[in-house]
């Protein structure tokens, strides 16, 4: 296998490496394996082409030792590609150098992974599918003594598998054990003799099967939006966007020939994926795609980007190109990490102009709902009274917490736990006891709380922290043992409303945090063996006015990696910060993403007996966590963990 090494690396919003640095085509993952190793010295081959660092002999004879200095501006980063290129199989080659041979070349960049085809039979290569699917393992397949009878050979491909790529490019975690068989054969050679010819494998896997450390070499995590699709039930008007994390690849696709803009493209104009297709909906024509032949998209030295679609997808009304304009605008704004994309101009296959959406007017359709951001952070104070402390993008030492306005701060009413609603006017808080959801707002002389529901528990604490929505809907947990259900009440006034949870399986709800979009929902629930694990599911509205239901479905684990999680926090539009550890392992505090994917950046500085945590969607903005050695601790992004309150508990931002 080769390397060809160009340019610098990047780090995407991802937290994952676009390519430089360690690749696993070399080392571990890129060897001869058993059978194979004499091969290693003839095989690798590593190409290093610079960009813009070439020397002339004019332009570098000497290095200058006096003058000043002076700040000397280049150009934009420029994206970095790390490509690896297989080679064919030798002749003559035996079984296990075809099964090596065929699994290193499923690593590379090859246009149409025609090398790895080299490895297969003629049908078997015309039938493969590489796109089909991506088992990701968490190491490198092993493999068992094959079985060789009769120029046939049948070697079984096994490990321990952790998730799947499927056809629509989403995530799916998966704990099970990995096993395939590859039926191998001699074909015929020159003389027609079946013993003469070429071992060849006739049943390759399905898909690609990798590595995880080879996946997160390969592929990087990328959000496509969708807009929220239950305006039946609410205002026609709401048109905010939601994240459906995907995975693309950081180089040009073998198969597609697509750079990873395009590719991001057309996974957004493939539509949803299957798990969110059912509480969002695209604005994009069904048949739509780019325009025929184009592979590659570059955003302009304006920060803008022109994509040209199909007639599918260009024969819309104004409105409706500039909602898939915005689609579009902040799938790629979330792709290119190192310089924000400030325009999208939607051209159709003649390349005329269909509509222009620029930034500052993209906050219309903003992920979430809103552009605003949190004026504030909060937690309870020694008294157990709500405080707040001004929000600053900056670091700065300033910890004036005050008691915020009105009856949950200023009069002296102790809290077990609080949500602060999403525009910052109102307030939720559990009583010391645990009992009673009571509900005022953050306004001087706003009187007495109103009390929205008492659990009828006869245990301590039975309610959990509450959560607010984007439509200020306030949702909780009752942890009753007699009576354990999910609460939501409209306007965080209205009665409380049991919420059906599917596929719980005996487990229940020991908190809950709903995203900023209003269609997804974060739970930690308790199994039948005492743990405490992340679930996330879709809410699902249907109907409208007194005929309208919802329910939370399609749970999946959100933190596959981890044994126990102790806290968790929204941290984004597809994201959440968790703390937890993994099996025999100690409390770490990491980001994964919704789908259940994560990467060795996502890990942040550890804290001492973390037991809350909390997170503003907007990245600038510090996390808090809750600290029983410390108290209420702040960390910036690229600094340590300060105290803000070492009496204080529960901290949290509006949401």
């Amino acid at each position: 296998m080769g390397v060809e090494h160009r340019g610098s690396g990047r780090t995407g919003d991802s937290g994952r490496s676009d390519g430089i640095g360690r690749s696993d085509g070399i080392g571990r993952g890129g060897g001869i394996g058993r059978g194979g190793g004499r091969e290693r010295g003839r095989k690798l081959t590593v190409l290093v082409v610079a960009a813009g660092l070439l020397l002339t002999a004019a332009g570098c004879g000497s290095m200058p030792d006096h003058g000043d200095v002076r700040e000397v501006k280049g150009p934009q980063a420029v994206d970095s590609q790390v490509r690896v290129y297989s080679v064919p199989p030798r002749s003559g080659a035996r079984p296990d150098e075809i099964v090596e041979g065929f699994l290193e070349a499923m690593k590379s960049d090859d246009p149409g992974f025609d090398t790895a085809r080299k490895y297969l039979t003629k049908s078997a290569s015309k039938e493969w599918n590489p796109s089909e699917a991506t088992a990701v393992l968490d190491e490198g397949p092993s493999r068992e003594e094959p079985s060789v009878r009769d120029n046939r050979a049948t070697y079984v491909l096994a490990g321990r598998q952790v998730a799947l790529l499927d056809k629509q490019s989403a995530y799916q975690p998966a704990k099970k054990q990995y096993s395939e068989k590859l039926h191998l054969i001699r074909e015929k050679g020159p003389d027609k003799k079946p013993d003469s010819g070429e071992w060849r494998i006739q049943t390759p896997p399905k898909g690609l099967v990798l590595g995880e450390s080879d996946f997160q070499r390969i592929f990087r995590s990328v959000n496509k939006y969708y807009f929220a699709s239950d305006s039946a039930t609410y205002d026609p008007k709401e048109r905010w966007l939601v994240a459906d994390p995907v995975y693309v690849r950081k180089r040009t696709d073998p198969q597609t020939r697509l750079d990873p803009v395009a590719q991001a493209v057309k996974a957004l104009l493939d539509g949803p994926s299957d798990w969110l297709k059912n509480v969002v909906s695209s604005r994009f024509p069904t048949g739509a795609a780019l325009k025929g032949g184009v592979k590659a998209l570059t955003i302009g030295d304006q920060n803008s980007l022109k994509v040209p679609l199909n007639a599918k997808a260009t024969n819309v009304n104004p409105k409706g190109c500039l909602e898939m304009a915005a689609q579009l605008l902040f799938t790629l704004r979330d792709l290119t990490s190192t310089s924000r994309l400030e325009q999208v101009e939607i051209e159709d296959s003649e390349e005329s102009q269909q509509c222009v959406l620029t930034g500052d007017k993209a906050g219309a359709y903003a992920p979430g709902g809103s552009t605003r951001t949190p004026d504030f952070q909060y937690f309870l104070d020694d008294k157990q009274r709500l405080t707040r402390i001004p929000n600053d993008a900056n670091d700065v030492d300033t910890n004036e917490a005050k008691p915020v306005p009105g009856a949950l701060g200023g009069s002296g009413l102790q809290l077990k736990s609080v949500g602060v609603s999403r525009d910052e006017r109102y307030a939720a808080g559990v009583s010391a006891d645990g009992h009673r959801l009571q509900v005022a707002p953050l306004a001087a002389g706003s009187g007495t709380p109103s009390t929205l529901y008492t659990s009828r528990a006869k245990t301590k604490e039975p309610l959990s922290a509450p959560s607010w929505g984007s439509r200020n809907d306030l949702w909780i947990a009752d942890r009753d043992p007699k009576a354990r259900r999910l609460l939501r009440m409209v306007d965080g006034t209205g009665k409380p409303e049991e919420i059906t949870v599917d596929g719980l399986d005996g487990a229940y709800i020991d908190s809950l945090r709903v995203s900023a979009d209003g269609v997804r929902i974060a739970l930690l629930v308790v199994d039948e063996k005492h743990r405490k694990t992340l679930r996330v599911g879709r809410i699902e509205r249907r109907g409208a006015g007194e005929d309208s239901t919802v329910e939370v479905v399609g749970l999946r684990s959100g933190a596959p990696q981890m044994e126990q999680v102790t806290a968790m926090s929204w941290a984004g539009h597809s994201r959440l910060v968790v703390v937890g550890r993994e099996k025999d392992g100690v409390q770490q505090m990491r980001y994964v993403q919704t789908d259940g994917s994560t990467s060795a950046a996502g890990l942040l500085p550890g804290a001492n007996q973390v037991t809350a945590v909390a997170a503003s969607d907007v990245d600038r903005f510090p996390l808090l966590a809750q600290s029983q050695e410390d108290g209420v601790l702040r960390l910036y992004p690229g600094a340590n963990w300060k105290t803000v309150a070492r009496e204080g508990s529960l901290p949290v931002y509006p949401g």
